[in-house]
């Protein structure tokens, strides 16, 4: 999978090396979805072995992204200096979506060729929409767009009911029609479904540093779709 070029320079306050590495760390685990979802159609273990590759790459700019902040900070301004905290949490979570989708690829090598055409389906379903899910935390990233990190929360709705699909069909069912391979698809629908945990995490610090809330501090005990909560609480102080 090839690397596209970095399109955007960063916001008026962020630090240029750490705005350029998030950017690389987001590519890197849209390159890893989308070769989960192609190596998952076609049974691919070159397209796995990509997967893998670019959480090694994760893991390396993960740690190169900690000395960086330590070495800025240093010398930043208190706005300088969450811009680059914001940049580490968000370089975090994408490490760890590249390790959850290492795990698919790795588990999937030795297992796809058994698993019921019905849940591979699912499965390359839920990777492609963790790949758009990346792609909109990554604009919403570049360009301080909070309309766009609402939208990744409403695509996280289609990854938990495919995975909520695919434990029905496994887990409500006689005992006796589970496949030795059930536990194999529970646990990929189930790392695949955390990855989107993560990028709903980058949404929300997107919107923190656009506007100095967090969505946690929002929600209070409204009951409503958290995204509806949070555009409501936006254009009430935004009034003021």
């Amino acid at each position: 999978m090839s690397i596209l070029p970095i399109p955007f320079g960063p916001p008026p306050g962020a630090p240029k090396p750490l705005f350029e590495m998030t950017q690389r760390a987001f590519m890197l685990a849209r390159c890893a979805a989308s070769a989960t979802a192609d190596g998952l159609a076609h049974n691919d273990n070159l397209l796995f072995d990509e997967v893998q590759l670019s959480e090694e790459r994760l893991d390396h700019l993960d740690k190169e992204m900690d000395d960086e902040v330590a070495h800025f900070t240093v010398q930043s301004t208190i706005q300088q200096a969450r811009e680059a905290l914001a940049c580490m949490k968000i370089v975090v979570d994408l490490e760890r979506i590249g390790d959850l989708l290492s795990s698919v690829a790795g588990r999937s090598r030795n297992v796809l060729s058994r698993l019921d055409l019905d849940d591979v389906a699912d499965l390359i379903r839920m990777a492609s929409v963790l790949e758009q899910m990346l792609a909109g935390a990554q604009r919403a990233f570049e360009e301080r767009d909070i309309q766009q990190a609402v939208s990744v929360f409403r695509s996280d709705n289609e990854l938990d009911r495919l995975r909520n699909l695919i434990f029905l069909r496994h887990l409500d069912t006689p005992r006796e029609s589970c496949t030795p391979e059930s536990i194999h698809v529970l646990l990929l629908a189930q790392a695949l479904e955390r990855a989107g945990d993560h990028t709903k995490n980058l949404a929300e610090e997107v919107c923190h540093i656009v506007s100095g809330r967090s969505l946690r501090h929002v929600l209070k005990s409204d009951d409503r779709p958290v995204e509806q909560i949070f555009l409501h609480w936006l254009k009430e102080t935004t009034a003021v």
